[in-house]
């Protein structure tokens, strides 16, 4: 059996449904019981529990061959990172007490970057992670192709696609959710000893010009994307109710100067899911 947090999101549905397909018992590691029925329903363990609670997460780890874990996002935190830092500690001492036989980490492209940026949650949960006396793995992965869904309305309305990617020439590690999942699912079947590290990338690196012609086909209309200026970030991310948007906004300059970058690029795994597939995906709602 394989228990998988972060079930209800793209990542670890995927992740799920791909292990019921290769006839795989899952437990759902959710927060209440609503949110678990419909994987109930399919056949899967539900176990409860909030990422915050040691003692919950202990239990639903407990018995099982492996499981995949990932950080809930917190896009606008404290400086000091102290939501993330909360959880790391609450799944380090879950996992270190319910012995599970291996873990597979859902980590990102940048995770070892040593300057201040948004992504740094992630080093610090390899950090801490790491020094587990169980095989773990950790799943840097590309920019999620689905974070285009944000472009889906200005490409229809108007067909203007704001970017805060920059210069819109430069070609970005992007992939798809689904390969993600595929790739941590296989992760968790397979044996190995220590740490290892697997980073995971699309077919071909994207610009944002790309994006914009791949939503140009889509829709059959002319769509563009336009610069969003650096001194524009701070006013509008705050408008937008973000209290301190500084590590979001390093984190995008580290992809738009390229120190936020994969640390054995030659080692890097490709997916095969490409940007105009997943971009007609958004479309369809």
């Amino acid at each position: 059996m394989f228990a998988v947090t972060g079930i209800t999101g793209q990542v670890g549905g995927v992740v799920a449904n791909t292990l019921l397909t290769q006839g795989q018992a899952v437990r759902a590691v959710v927060r209440s019981e609503a949110k678990g029925a419909s994987w109930a329903a399919r056949g899967c363990e539900v176990a409860l529990a909030d990422m915050h609670d040691a003692d919950a997460l202990r239990r639903a780890f407990e018995g099982v061959e492996g499981v995949f874990v990932l950080l809930p996002p917190v896009f606008d935190p404290s400086p000091d990172f102290a939501e993330s830092r909360r959880t790391i500690a609450a799944l380090r001492e879950a996992l270190s007490a319910a012995q599970p036989s291996r873990v597979v980490v859902l980590s990102t492209v940048g995770a070892q970057a040593t300057q201040p940026n948004l992504l740094n949650q992630l080093g610090l949960m390899e950090q801490a992670l790491r020094t587990l006396p169980m095989p773990v793995a950790f799943l840097r992965a590309a920019w999620f192709f689905e974070n285009c869904v944000w472009d889906v309305e200005p490409a229809r309305a108007d067909g203007v696609i704001p970017s805060f990617l920059q210069p819109l020439d430069k070609p970005v590690p992007m992939v798809a959710t689904a390969d993600i999942g595929r790739v941590a699912a296989g992760l968790l079947q397979d044996s190995w000893v220590g740490v290892r590290v697997v980073e995971l990338e699309g077919p071909r690196r994207v610009t944002p010009n790309e994006i914009a012609h791949a939503f140009a086909v889509a829709l059959g209309r002319e769509v563009r994307v336009q610069v969003v200026p650096r001194e524009e970030w701070e006013p509008l991310f705050c408008s937008q109710g973000m209290q301190n948007p500084l590590p979001r906004m390093q984190m995008i300059d580290g992809f738009n100067e390229g120190w936020i970058e994969f640390e054995s690029p030659s080692a890097v795994v490709k997916g095969s899911v490409t940007l105009e597939r997943v971009i007609g995906q958004l479309l369809k709602g």
